[in-house]
């Protein structure tokens, strides 16, 4: 019962610190000794309050996206000279090695990166990830600790991460978490339609909802009459919205196929997910980046696709 109080406290406490976050990063261009600057390359450091980000102009230095990486992560540590500002590695946090693939840098930090309290991780998060993705060459950010890979309050791994994953919110009316009614699709019982199931789902708020309906799907349904639909090893490597398209990007897991069920019902049980969720219109999928795919060597990945309700069980609506 201790035990379960115990982590029911550090969950809210993770929560309260989620909103803080949301709400304290700056939205301004970069500023340089706490003066209006041109929009560029910035480096992200944590308030004097340690409430939130703050970020300043800064010329990332390198011949290649290695050498840049290296720079930048040298220069994190160091201390700004703006007062108002601290740097956002606290103590004795380092980062051991990193590795650098196809757009996915992994970063490898020490063991006391574990010691850290939730508002400090948070925010050295990501000032990190908003600073490196910065860099050409890197797209997304991944974080080791002590060797594993970084978990949330879940105990569920965070996983890739882009700049978008830290809403820049202002106001004082923030909630940290919502609820969403959402109709996903799964692979119905006998394998040859899309099955429609509602779910309600309480979910952080700096979370697209897109995002949310695709990690639903990589979950699986909940009820018997339904089966995955996606290989459950598949890993979200990004997600965005814009001009009426989502563009999902995954890594190799999702190439796997899932036994019995055809490549079109895995790939329209997103797409149709997706467009009956959020705002987009049409889903563009691709594997670690790139578009210039089939899936399963049937379904053509090089365009958005559109929903296609014939798949779904009783046709069209």
């Amino acid at each position: 019962m201790c035990h379960d109080r115990k982590e029911d406290q550090m969950k809210k406490k993770y929560v309260r610190c989620l909103c803080i976050l949301s709400a304290a990063i700056l939205l301004s261009g970069c500023q340089r000794g706490g003066k209006p600057g041109t929009t560029g390359t910035c480096m992200y450091y944590v308030n004097a309050e340690g409430t939130g980000l703050g970020k300043e102009a800064y010329d990332i230095k390198g011949d290649s996206a290695e050498e840049e990486i290296k720079s930048v992560l040298k220069d994190m540590y160091k201390e700004p000279e703006d007062d108002d500002y601290r740097s956002a590695f606290p103590g004795e946090i380092k980062v051991d090695d990193w590795k650098l693939e196809k757009g996915r840098l992994n970063l490898y930090f020490n063991e006391s990166y574990k010691d850290m309290d939730a508002a400090s991780e948070i925010l050295l998060r990501a000032a990190v990830v908003q600073t490196l993705v910065q860099i050409a060459g890197v797209d997304y950010v991944n974080f080791y600790a002590g060797g594993e890979p970084l978990t949330d309050n879940e105990g569920d791994e965070i996983g890739y991460m882009h700049a978008e994953d830290f809403v820049q919110n202002t106001g004082s009316s923030l909630h940290s978490y919502q609820l969403a009614n959402l109709h996903l699709y799964y692979i119905n019982k006998k394998g040859g339609r899309l099955g429609e199931e509602e779910v309600s789902v309480r979910y952080n708020s700096n979370m697209s909802i897109e995002k949310l309906v695709v990690e639903q799907i990589i979950k699986g349904p909940s009820m018997q009459e339904h089966q995955p639909s996606v290989p459950p090893e598949t890993k979200l490597l990004g997600i965005s919205v814009k001009d009426g398209i989502c563009y999902v990007n995954f890594d190799d897991g999702f190439m796997n196929a899932v036994y019995g069920v055809s490549p079109e019902l895995t790939v329209y049980s997103l797409v149709n997910s997706i467009v009956e969720a959020g705002d987009a219109n049409e889903v563009q999928i691709s594997v670690n980046g790139e578009t210039d795919v089939k899936y399963q060597g049937v379904i053509d990945l090089s365009k958005p696709l559109s929903r296609n309700l014939e798949l779904e069980e009783g046709g069209v609506k």
